[in-house]
């Protein structure tokens, strides 16, 4: 019998433990090495500003669809696409002229346009919990709801005992759905 547990389903580890480093590290590495073999070639900041929205990115999107990932790891991509924008040479200093912060914001409003990847994960986690609160017969919302909230719905769900990533990562997802929602009378 083979051993599934290090493989991959859908570019997604099938087990991921307790400590999330593993895991981590991929991500990290394949950010890392689109960012080094761009920093070979002479960009403009404009074709700078195109990669790291089209590829570095993207990279982990459909991985934040799924999992919450670890702040630190949030942190440090944010951190070499940073680097990235702002030297091109590894030797070169990086003299950050703007705060990360206000790059992520929209260009109407001063910024770049770049991703909170924090605030996109759990954007990207509560249209997961969206789909399992609208579409309840679906055989993923079917399952969670056996498993976590068997007597509710996904917005009175409780974490459970020994919940799985997926889950931790959705459940903590719904306070954005919480604050985004509001009760409306219908005529039906």
């Amino acid at each position: 019998m083979q051993d599934t547990r290090q493989g991959k389903y859908l570019g997604l580890p099938s087990v991921i433990g307790k400590s999330k480093n593993q895991f981590s590290a991929k991500i990290k590495e394949r950010v890392h090495k689109k960012l080094f073999g761009w920093k070979e070639k002479v960009l403009s900041m404009g074709g700078k500003e195109i990669l790291i929205k089209a590829v570095a990115q993207e990279i982990s999107t459909y991985t934040m669809s799924c999992f919450q990932l670890p702040k630190g790891l949030c942190e440090d991509l944010e951190g070499m696409m940073r680097n990235f924008w702002w030297g091109q040479k590894e030797e070169e200093a990086k003299m950050a002229w703007v705060g990360w912060k206000k790059m992520c914001k929209s260009k109407v409003q001063g910024g770049m346009g770049f991703r909170n990847l924090q605030a996109f994960n759990l954007d990207m986690l509560s249209k997961q919990a969206w789909r399992l609160f609208t579409n309840p017969s679906t055989l993923v919302a079917r399952i969670y709801r056996a498993k976590y909230y068997p007597s509710s719905d996904v917005m009175g769900a409780k974490l459970g005992s020994s919940p799985s990533y997926a889950w931790c990562s959705i459940y903590n997802s719904l306070e954005v759905i919480r604050r985004g929602t509001r009760w409306r009378v219908g005529n039906g």
